[in-house]
């Protein structure tokens, strides 16, 4: 009894151990070479099928990189290996050739003679077969070889399993990150520009010295650029020191050139916020959205922008008196501005109000959960 346990707890550490390789490839390697030692046999394979009937991976263990380049052809999932793809069952035999089944080796393929091959499965899924050839000492694979191993294929079939939600999940998170990207170059990059352009526009008719206008231009333009610069090294983390609530609000409107038709009020605390730089930073982009449909869209005189904070949430509030909209009409597909804010606020769990009306202004609400 007290060997089984030993045999258990290591097939459970050994297997762990394993299923820790960074891709599945690796994963498949290192539970062949496992299963390998823990029956002392000299060789071991793992296959995982494909689609088509054939292996999509097949990685060994016991064979000598030199070895390896003297075989004609990896298997094709044919003869005794097409079998425990089939039949689903395990398969011990003293001596595979002769078995009827059996296809035979490729030219320059190592000769081998016994076979213990158990199917990797979980359920009905079928996640890859494992098999070995040869026990060191030379006799045949017993019954307990046969019920480690196919202890062993039991926590083969989680751990790649589990290897494919890795890989999936990176899939996915690469696929967010473009996502994210695209919604800051939108929220940030695109709408920076926007604003230079518009504050060029306005200096042919501005009172204001047209070189002070220029200069504030270049000193946008010299932001824009490092924004992108981060964007694409991949360096849009928190590196820098930590500013307050009002005093990032008052960075961001001062970056967006506000028209001087249009008066601006913040009422935020001058405290920390209570969250990471990187999700405050997207917080910030979210109002930096708002206020530039403002800009754009509303012909308001007055915006107000206020904070509101306590243990639970944390709410920005986005107020003018323009021209404001019909809320039913508003479309997210002819415009990124709302459907990103909405999109931004889902993703860190909070949610969206909109109170408008034509002729009425414009209150946005956005709350957060701390």
């Amino acid at each position: 009894m007290n060997n089984v346990l030993d045999h258990l707890k290591e097939i459970v550490s050994d297997v762990t151990t394993a299923a820790e390789a960074g891709t599945l490839e690796q994963v498949l390697e290192n539970i062949a070479e496992v299963s390998r030692k823990l029956v002392q046999a000299r060789y071991a394979a793992l296959g995982v099928p494909d689609s088509d009937g054939s292996l999509q991976y097949f990685k060994t263990a016991g064979i000598t990189p030199e070895e390896a380049q003297r075989i004609a052809h990896l298997p094709k999932g044919d003869g005794l290996l097409g079998v425990l793809m089939r039949e689903h069952k395990a398969l011990r035999l003293e001596r595979m050739q002769d078995d009827e089944r059996a296809a035979g080796f490729c030219e320059g393929h190592p000769v081998m003679t016994s076979l213990l091959g158990v199917p990797i499965q979980a359920g009905e899924r079928l996640f890859g077969i494992l098999y070995l050839c040869d026990r060191i000492d030379g006799r045949p694979f017993s019954e307990e070889d046969e019920a480690l191993i196919e202890i062993v294929a039991g926590y083969a079939a989680l751990a790649i399993a589990g290897s494919h939600l890795r890989e999936q999940q990176r899939r996915l998170t690469l696929l967010e990150e473009r996502e994210r990207i695209s919604m800051e170059l939108h929220d940030g990059v695109i709408q920076s520009l926007y604003a230079i352009g518009m504050s060029l526009e306005l200096a042919r008719t501005a009172e204001t010295s047209q070189d002070i206008v220029y200069a504030k231009a270049v000193s946008g333009l010299n932001v824009v650029i490092e924004d992108i610069r981060r964007y694409i090294m991949n360096l849009n983390t928190d590196d820098r020191q930590p500013s307050t609530i009002r005093d990032c609000l008052r960075e961001m409107i001062t970056r967006l050139h506000i028209p001087q038709s249009l008066n601006v009020e913040i009422e935020a605390p001058d405290s920390y916020p209570p969250f990471t730089g990187m999700t405050f930073e997207a917080v910030c982009r979210i109002v930096h959205e708002a206020v530039s449909n403002v800009i754009r869209h509303s012909d308001a005189h007055n915006l107000a922008i206020s904070v509101h904070e306590n243990a639970k949430t944390f709410q920005v509030v986005i107020a003018d008196d323009g021209k404001g909209f019909v809320v039913d009409r508003t479309d997210s597909r002819k415009g990124l501005g709302l459907h990103n804010i909405q999109q931004r606020v889902l993703v860190y769990g909070g949610q969206v109000e909109i109170n408008t009306a034509p002729g009425q202004g414009t209150r946005l609400i956005i709350t957060l959960p701390v």
